[in-house]
């Protein structure tokens, strides 16, 4: 996740194979392309973790 990013809120996956970006609420991949396979443990573990993204989201791209 990078500060002063674009909406939708979303965070990165990177690998030296794929970069793609996910959206936060939906889980949906809105850029890039990778295999369900490659990504399905980072796609678990913020399934976990959305809320604590979602805040991280709103301090790096909505502080004043």
């Amino acid at each position: 996740m990078y500060a002063g990013d674009h909406n939708p809120p979303h965070f990165h996956i990177l690998s030296p194979d794929f970069e793609i970006k996910v959206e936060i609420a939906s889980l949906d991949t809105i850029a890039g392309d990778a295999s369900l396979r490659d990504i399905r443990e980072a796609l678990e573990w913020a399934e976990d973790h959305r809320a604590e993204l979602s805040l991280k989201w709103i301090e790096l791209n909505e502080a004043e």
